[in-house]
């Protein structure tokens, strides 16, 4: 049994002749948090939908857990084990938070009950209570989404994917638009969840990156620059040139 949990070999991704993503190979070992920086533009995003089947190479291959799930469906790719919590919060506002992150439990449940209410399945309830009470939101509830903080929605969106209880999960921009206090709060958090998941991250907070990634690859014009640990990514001159100055 291999101890990569995602490989991606070659990965091509081009939009009207322009390279999106250029021949970028990544692999993950189980239990680290990788992270995945470079200026606006540089292809960050794109690799992130390629690895979770929402945008189909133009070459390349996708290796998750030993199978192959290139340009796979992205629900099908979430019933493997591979969750993506987004940029953008993606709950239902009109909606509690236990209703939120009941919906993504009960999704990911291998069995149904029919004829009954979501409320009645046991299992789906606790799992919910269970990824509430990790992620710090427990005591909220049975608060509406939309009146939630910035910060405590972004928290929501974290725990709608862990609600899928996914052996790796992709992190687009986890600090983005949060307080100081916020900011620490998650990072904290998500070095709790890298005890049990493997983490893919984009960040642009570099005090962030270096603080709790294991390794880091650098895009710049869709291609990788540089890959490595935080003081060599930090210390690499290219690697300054084109990103990190000014940004420290």
């Amino acid at each position: 049994m291999t101890d990569l949990i995602l490989r991606a070999e070659n990965l091509d991704r081009s939009f009207g002749g322009i390279h999106a993503v250029n021949d970028v190979s990544l692999e993950i070992p189980r239990g680290t948090l990788h992270a995945i920086i470079g200026p606006n533009g540089s292809g960050k995003t794109t690799l992130f939908n390629l690895i979770t089947g929402h945008t189909h190479p133009s070459s390349g291959r996708v290796e998750f857990d030993g199978q192959d799930i290139t340009g796979m469906a992205y629900a099908k790719v979430a019933r493997k084990g591979l969750a993506k919590s987004y940029q953008i919060t993606t709950v239902f506002p009109l909606l509690t938070v236990f209703e939120n992150v009941r919906i993504a439990a009960q999704a990911a449940a291998h069995s149904y009950v029919f004829w009954r209410p979501a409320d009645g399945i046991k299992a789906v309830t606790r799992a919910t209570e269970e990824v509430l009470e990790r992620i710090g939101l427990a005591a909220d509830r049975d608060v509406i989404a939309s009146n939630l903080s910035h910060g405590d929605q972004r928290r929501l969106d974290l725990a709608i994917a862990l609600a899928t209880s996914p052996r790796l999960l992709l992190l687009d921009e986890p600090t983005a638009g949060m307080s100081p206090t916020e900011t620490a709060a998650t990072v904290e958090l998500v070095r709790e969840l890298n005890r049990d998941v493997t983490i893919l991250m984009i960040e642009h907070k570099m005090d962030v990156i270096f603080d709790i990634a294991t390794t880091i690859t650098v895009l710049h014009q869709g291609k990788k620059l540089f890959e490595g640990a935080p003081a060599e990514v930090k210390s690499h001159p290219l690697v300054q040139e084109v990103y990190l100055t000014g940004s420290l």
